[in-house]
């Protein structure tokens, strides 16, 4: 949610150098291409957001790529094949937790 649509202070994080916070971001997705055991479902279910998202909004931003690539660069390898190796089946937990976790994203995200 931007909290700072109601705050006339500027967000901080506009500060940082876009350098600086694009090397913050190549170092989640590394991270995120490392720990295949975070599943998609679980950051949805947690955070609201997951590789996928990221691929979005790579794309959101100006990338340009289509879908396909834009995913192929967030999980360094084709979203299909990291899906056959590394996704497990949701369970209708994770699912419910997902479902309730996008309820509190804000809808401008």
């Amino acid at each position: 949610m931007d909290t700072n649509a109601t705050n006339a202070a500027p967000d901080p994080i506009d500060a940082i150098p876009d350098a600086v916070a694009a090397a913050a971001f190549r170092r989640l997705v590394r991270h995120l291409r490392h720990r295949h055991d975070a599943q998609n479902i679980e950051l949805m279910g947690l955070a609201g957001f997951c590789r996928n998202c990221l691929a979005d909004w790579i794309n959101d931003a100006g990338a340009g790529l289509d879908k396909a690539a834009a995913r192929e660069v967030i999980h360094g390898m084709p979203a299909g094949e990291w899906k056959q190796r590394f996704q497990t089946e949701a369970t209708p937990e994770q699912i419910a937790r997902m479902d309730e976790s996008m309820k509190k994203n804000a809808a401008d995200h």
